[in-house]
């Protein structure tokens, strides 16, 4: 066997394997999902705050009273 057909055979045996997309898949689901919980989280925090607030300006309503 001459070192082409070597070469030949590794690169065929290379474009084969398929055993390194599942990692780059699941990476790809992991960064989807992050993605959509920051998303989530930031706007439940912006209503949390809002909710916080109002609760804060009646609590001093009240006192004040």
């Amino acid at each position: 066997m001459n070192i082409s057909q070597k070469i030949s055979d590794c690169m065929i045996s290379f474009i084969g394997d398929e055993s390194g997309l599942s990692a780059v898949e699941y990476g790809l689901l992991a960064a989807g999902i992050a993605i959509g919980l920051w998303t989530l989280i930031s706007g439940i925090g912006a209503d949390v705050h809002t909710i916080f607030e109002n609760v804060k300006d009646d609590l001093d309503t009240a006192k004040g009273a």
